[in-house]
């Protein structure tokens, strides 16, 4: 079995097993016409299921054969221009080579002699995107696994900053649209079960500075601690983008910690054309970003940012086995030491080399694409009566509801919609998300790939009709 470990001697079979892989990868793309193919689950689970684990191929080709039919043939390949569903982006050819590159290597990112350069390239990084947000000398932070991540280290960090004994006088204050992973975030860091104060948001789904400035009132007057505003810059439904001066204003104001979940909309900075959008950004306390969504990173590939680097000894821990509290006096950089994780993959070296590759203004002019991409597709919705679309986008996401013209009864089209959704997978043609706007149910364009265009945007949407009519025309035979 040593025949398998990667090392001096295996290195010719690891370049043929691994160009076998990217060979099999590369087929699949080329040919891949739809997004998916419609599989359903009770279809798949049994061939996955029938396969013994405990009885291996002990061959890679034979291996690579059964992966095609448990997994290449069937993925969603967010590459194709009718994905259109989530926050999943096509990624761009360099970061794929660093992720090739650091599995192999396999370095661990906790320690200085677990990484050496590794650790260097995640702080270069670190440092050139809390310039980029405006974060001055005094700012750093770590990469970690995603928003939920990002977000829950942040507001550890606030919960910390705010100094109190009692957890359950703290409250969280985030937009009614905000991600889920504020509540789970306030959950785990033992807050109470009316940690989080959602904010109203107004028709643009921006967090309502009126409103916020009253419930930090009422918060001050209760007794309570304002723990933190959380700002989302591109809500994961919308793509709104909350008013960050004013909301700085605020956290200055009432002394709170601000924190902006910038997961979606970190595209802007490298923006350019709209950078000027997240204008505010750079009085927030913390900030994350997933540039596994608008940078084009393979998952993952997240960071959580600090204006002061000094609130990050709040998640510092030493151990003699492994970062003995004498490194920091000898200077010797542990990522560690600002890590709500131990051992952690150099998920930094995929950015590093798209960076070194394109630069940020070949990111920025990707990310630019698919905003105006965005807009075009809701100028098809403004002019379409079949559908009604909520807001024009600020990023690159459209949220809109096929209304029929013969139906009024808003359940019934709740199902129709439902239904498009549902079909419009099975079929494998395109892959669309849906969420609730006021209680009913909408369906939504996340348009994350350049690729994509105005007609493959038009097409979607005459599928997505003929699906809904389809339903709604079967509903009305079998009430008649």
């Amino acid at each position: 079995m040593r025949s398998h470990l990667l090392n001096d001697l295996t290195a010719e079979q690891y370049r043929r097993s691994v160009t076998e892989g990217v060979e099999r990868v590369a087929a699949r793309l080329a040919t891949t016409e739809r997004p998916f193919t419609g599989v359903t689950v009770d279809a798949l689970s049994p061939r996955i299921d029938g396969i013994d684990l405990d009885r291996p191929l002990h061959d890679t080709t034979a291996v690579l054969d059964e992966l095609e039919d448990v997994y290449l043939r069937d993925a969603v390949y967010f590459h194709h221009p009718r994905y259109l569903a989530h926050l999943n982006c096509p990624v761009v050819i360099p970061a794929v080579l660093g992720e090739a590159l650091l599995s192999a290597v396999n370095s661990s990112l906790d320690t200085w002699d677990q990484s050496a350069g590794g650790t260097l390239i995640e702080r270069k990084l670190i440092d050139w995107t809390t310039a980029r947000i405006g974060f001055g000398a005094a700012a750093d932070g770590v990469f970690t696994s995603g928003g939920t991540q990002s977000n829950l280290q942040a507001l550890l960090l606030a919960r910390e900053e705010a100094k109190t004994e009692s957890l359950a006088d703290l409250r969280i204050f985030a937009s009614e649209v905000s991600h889920f992973s504020v509540r789970k975030s306030a959950k785990l860091l033992g807050l109470g079960p009316d940690a989080v104060v959602s904010v109203p948001v107004g028709a643009d789904k921006r967090m309502q500075t009126v409103a916020l400035a009253r419930e930090l009132e009422r918060c001050k007057d209760d007794g309570l601690v304002p723990m933190a505003v959380v700002a989302t810059a591109g809500t994961t439904d919308f793509g709104s983008i909350d008013p960050l001066p004013e909301i700085a204003e605020l956290c200055e104001q009432y002394g709170v910690w601000m924190h902006v979940d910038a997961a979606y909309g970190c595209g802007l900075l490298a923006s350019l054309q709209h950078r000027d959008r997240l204008a505010g950004i750079e009085r927030a306390d913390s900030v994350t970003v997933d540039y596994h969504k608008s940078f084009f990173q393979p998952v993952s590939s997240s960071a959580v940012l600090v204006r002061d680097a000094s609130t990050l000894c709040h998640v510092t821990y030493h151990a003699d086995y492994l970062n003995p509290r004498r490194m920091v006096t000898e200077r010797i950089p542990n990522q560690v030491d600002k890590s709500l994780q131990t051992t952690r993959r150099f998920d930094a070296l995929k950015l590093w080399m798209t960076l070194r590759t394109m630069g940020a203004d070949g990111i920025g002019e990707l990310f630019d694409e698919v905003c105006a991409l965005a807009q075009e597709g809701w100028k098809l919705l403004v002019a379409d009566p079949r559908y009604d679309v909520v807001v024009e986008p600020t990023l690159s996401t459209l949220v809109f509801r096929y209304i029929p013209a013969a139906v009024t009864d808003p359940a019934e089209i709740d199902r129709a919609n439902l239904y498009a959704r549902k079909a419009l997978f099975a079929s494998g043609d395109a892959v669309v998300a849906g969420t609730k706007v006021g209680g009913r149910h909408y369906l939504k364009f996340t348009l994350l790939n350049p690729e994509t265009t105005t007609a493959d945007i038009a097409a979607v949407l005459d599928l997505i009709a003929g699906h809904a009519e389809q339903y709604l025309g079967e509903s009305l035979d079998r009430a008649s």
